[in-house]
């Protein structure tokens, strides 16, 4: 989703291609043999495998809505930001979201301690608009489809926590007409050949 998020507002052409990863297409093994999504495939014939790596890329080509970070302090911030995010939030949430498929009971421990981090945004959006600081940024895109997932696996308790203004951020992310564009269903790519932007 976040990949998405940043190819729609850097506004650069690029061909979707939605593939079911139970029955991955062989071009798509071609291209990225670890065989997982995101992948990008450029011009030039590099292939990009991760979702954060086609955010920056996308970005930089054209950074339409000021996402990137525009000094120093801002950039430590925003990187310690998605490290935190993308390491021990993410460990949380898919132990908390599939405890079984770790050998455990259930997910509550890992949803407490997912909850330590979600809190510690919250103090942030106390003082700030956005996690980006006064505008949506890429802090807040790389963060905000994993909160979304934290958030669904049990709505009911999610809702009922001390975090009013986490909620609220995440709410306006679901309403948005980014969201709502991202979210789009494509029907599934069945191709023999692999086709990457035009030059």
């Amino acid at each position: 989703m976040r990949a998405r998020l940043a190819l729609r507002v850097s506004g650069v052409a690029y061909e979707h291609r939605e593939v079911a990863l139970k029955a991955k297409p062989a071009d798509m093994l071609v291209a990225s043999p670890k065989g997982t999504v995101p992948v990008l495939c450029l011009p030039a014939g590099e292939v990009l495998e991760q979702s954060l790596d086609i955010m920056r890329w996308a970005l930089l080509q054209n950074d339409a809505e000021a996402w990137l970070p525009n000094s120093p302090d801002e950039w430590t911030f925003t990187n310690a930001g998605i490290a935190l995010n993308d390491g021990d939030f993410k460990a949380h949430l898919d132990r908390y979201k599939y405890p079984q498929r770790f050998g455990l009971i259930d997910g509550l421990q890992h949803r407490a301690q997912g909850a330590e981090v979600l809190m510690r945004w919250q103090v942030h959006l106390q003082t700030h608009a956005f996690l980006s600081g006064d505008r949506w940024g890429l802090l807040d895109a790389c963060v905000a489809p994993f909160v979304r997932q934290f958030a669904r696996t049990d709505r009911a308790w999610f809702d009922a926590q001390p975090w009013s203004q986490l909620a609220q951020w995440l709410v306006a992310f679901e309403n948005s007409e980014a969201f709502a564009a991202v979210m789009h269903k494509h029907p599934l790519w069945a191709s023999s050949q692999l086709e990457r932007l035009p030059a």
